[in-house]
């Protein structure tokens, strides 16, 4: 099989959801939405649903270096995307194997603070992510909160998110987004890169449930970078991907429920029917421009 034939490949190394709203769960449903295949190092096991957290049991550094380890010494992954990992030494050894193994198209979600302001990890572990992982990421996502934490400042304003990801930027390198708060630029986020900066716009779209949001745009970024998209067609691929996965209305839970990450997949197998349908036993029947398949 040729390489432009290859199926490509994306790794989530991040925490599992039980409820399978964010976390791997969501990663690799992205993932495969976004047309690759997906493969997973799990950092932690958590209780959660869509009201909370209830138990996190974090696995053994040398657990999650065999779990990389297995994946890049058989499928090597085209991207690896990076989310929940909370201790400074699983921090280390995500770093040491990307460098040990060559692993590329980086995409490091912080999971650091959530969006209501609440810290998930330890000064340690944040120290651990700005010495050892941000510096080899292609790409850092971080929430508004976050951004404030890796930039020391407060961000209020549209002018202060492209402030923000500057000094972000000069710090690590790579590029970073921006993402754009539930009062602050909700639906538009910041991408700014060595080659300059500029606003990803969103959807506004009114839905409650909008658990692993963060894991879903990070994972459909990492999956569009495994298929050979620049940056900044990876970050719009992935904004649109996340407009439709909100814009599907699931509700499910009582809380924050998740996202709808096959939405726009039973639209797609429709219209590859339909087309075989038109090229094999209804010729006369085609598809031109803008106008539907007509069968």
């Amino acid at each position: 099989m040729s390489d432009t034939q290859k199926m490509r490949t994306a790794l989530s190394i991040a925490g599992s959801d039980c409820s399978g709203g964010a976390g791997i769960q969501a990663d690799l449903k992205t993932m495969l939405a976004n047309g690759v295949y997906g493969m997973s190092a799990i950092t932690a096991l958590t209780a959660q649903n869509t009201t909370g957290v209830f138990d996190v049991m974090e696995v053994t550094p040398h657990f999650l270096f065999e779990q990389i380890k297995a994946c890049a010494e058989d499928i090597f992954p085209d991207a690896v995307k990076t989310g929940m990992i909370s201790s400074p030494e699983l921090i280390e050894v995500c770093a040491k194997c990307i460098k040990e193994f060559g692993l590329k198209n980086i995409v490091v979600d912080p999971v650091m603070v959530a969006t209501s302001g609440s810290r998930l990890v330890s000064k340690e572990a944040v120290s651990a992510l700005c010495d050892n992982l941000f510096p080899l990421a292609d790409v850092i996502t971080p929430n508004i909160p976050e951004a404030e934490v890796l930039c020391g400042q407060k961000i209020l304003s549209a002018r202060d998110m492209e402030s923000a990801a500057a000094v972000i930027l000069n710090k690590f390198g790579g590029a970073v987004l921006l993402e754009g708060g539930h009062s602050l630029n909700d639906a538009n986020d910041f991408l700014l890169t060595e080659q300059g900066g500029s606003w990803i716009k969103g959807k506004r779209i009114d839905n409650p449930n909008t658990h692993g949001t963060g894991c879903t745009l990070s994972s459909a970024i990492a999956a569009n970078l495994a298929k050979g998209c620049d940056i900044k067609t990876a970050v719009e691929k992935a904004k649109s991907y996340i407009s439709q996965t909100l814009a599907a209305g699931l509700n499910l839970g009582k809380g924050s429920g998740p996202l709808d990450h096959g939405a726009g997949l039973m639209e797609f197998f429709i219209y590859l029917l339909r087309l075989c349908y038109c090229l094999f036993y209804a010729p006369s029947y085609y598809v031109s421009g803008d106008e539907s398949i007509r069968i």
